[in-house]
């Protein structure tokens, strides 16, 4: 890793010298100054809005996209064709490997977010079948992704992680068993929300398919993928990893805070120290799949972080304990919200285990954080209805001439 630093820092620090917004800003002259050098926002990635941060000819940008917004106002993001070549290597990565006999479903979303983008030409670029399911699409609802997976006899995935949960229920209420009736399922290929290891083993046994993490971000592309002994690293043969306290304002190269990322190999956009503002864990365990690159535990948002009475909170930390619980008892949905004093946690669970799972759960959040919690058992079907499960609402073309008796309210409902 220090050879790749030393060969492509020099090349990155000059393609971030041709952007407006480090030209502006001063770009430092080496490792050292750049270890000084102030952090970048996303609200500098927003103020520069769209092209303050190009770093090379419009005309030599082969795709511009748009993060989610999950933690505010969406940034922009631009690659070239070379940019390309190195998101698709490292997004194939996966120890599970994509093959030219897999039918690969994308079902992350296109539009502006690179994410479908990625998946679909690192999946081409194996020479597979790709099937783009899209996502947060009325075109294709949960029921219609089930029914391709089943019949199409899909055997990779591309999604959430919690999507995976939101199939299984569905595939249920078809009559379906996910661990049976999917046996062309070679793996499960995820990303996008945390991911613990509880929560990770438990889709696999419910899908009887291994779970495959990745983590990344329409600004950077795949930061990280899994080895075969399940561990998360980060590809730091191909950017400068460091780990903020948002407290203290120190970085240092391992421990739990926001993970700072400077990609080695970005002509188009380069980021100098780049806050993602997601809580991680880095470490460097020796692992056996002898890669000798750092691990990383992805806990969710930094803004997605809350108190609850003395604790502090991520979505990971209250997740490993939903998942914790025993899987007789049928948990795949929660949420939960804190208050000064207090966490009110609220599952889905069958009533035969209601009680017990409550009971189970409050003590293990008090046990593990000392908060006062209330842990409420809801009926299945609650927090995510049969409805979103079941239905394929009605996706119609632009249409302005009807018959007699047809229901022409419905001219401009083609969303």
């Amino acid at each position: 890793m220090e050879t790749v630093l030393k060969e492509r820092l020099g090349p990155t620090l000059e393609a971030a010298a041709r952007s407006p917004f480090y030209a502006a800003r001063g770009v430092p002259a080496g490792r050292d100054e750049l270890a000084a050098y102030p952090l970048t926002t996303k609200q500098d990635l927003r103020d520069a809005y769209p092209f303050g941060l190009l770093a090379v000819d419009r005309a030599e940008l082969a795709t511009y996209h748009e993060s989610s917004g999950s933690s505010g106002v969406p940034t922009a993001s631009y690659y070239t064709p070379a940019d390309w070549e190195d998101l698709v290597e490292r997004y194939a990565r996966k120890h599970v490997g994509i093959r030219p006999d897999d039918l690969f479903l994308v079902r992350t979303p296109y539009a502006l977010m690179i994410t479908g983008h990625l998946a679909h030409a690192a999946a081409r670029s194996r020479g597979a079948t790709v099937v783009p399911a899209d996502n947060r699409s009325l075109a294709m609802p949960y029921a219609k992704v089930v029914r391709v997976l089943h019949d199409l006899g899909v055997t990779l995935t591309w999604s959430l992680a919690t999507d995976t949960l939101i199939w299984a229920a569905a595939a249920r209420l078809k009559g379906l068993r996910p661990e049976k009736d999917f046996p062309a399922l070679r793996a499960l290929f995820v990303g996008g929300d945390p991911l613990g290891p509880a929560k990770k083993k438990r889709i696999a046994e419910i899908w009887a398919a291994p779970v495959v993490e990745e983590y990344g971000a329409t600004e950077t592309g795949s930061l990280a993928g899994e080895c075969p002994y399940g561990k998360l690293h980060l590809w730091a043969d191909r950017a400068l990893f460091e780990v903020h306290d948002p407290v203290t304002g120190q970085t240092t190269p391992t421990g739990r805070g926001q993970l700072v990322v400077t990609p080695l190999y970005r002509e188009a956009m380069p980021l100098l120290r780049y806050n993602l503002e997601d809580a991680v864990e880095v470490s460097t365990p020796g692992c056996p799949c002898g890669w000798e690159l750092p691990v990383v535990r992805v806990l969710g948002r930094s803004a997605w972080t809350v108190r609850a009475g003395a604790a502090a909170l991520s979505q990971g930390d209250v997740e490993d304990l939903v998942f914790g619980l025993p899987a007789e008892y049928g948990v795949m949905f929660w949420r939960a919200r804190a208050s000064a004093g207090s966490l009110l946690v609220q599952i889905e669970v069958p009533s035969p285990y209601a009680g017990r799972a409550a009971r189970e759960l409050r003590q293990a959040l008090g046990d593990a954080y000392g908060i006062e919690t209330v842990v409420e058992p809801l009926p299945p079907g609650t927090l995510v209805p049969s409805r979103l499960l079941t239905t394929e609402p009605e996706v119609m073309k632009p249409r302005g001439l009807f018959g007699e008796g047809e229901d022409w309210n419905k001219a401009l409902e083609y969303y």
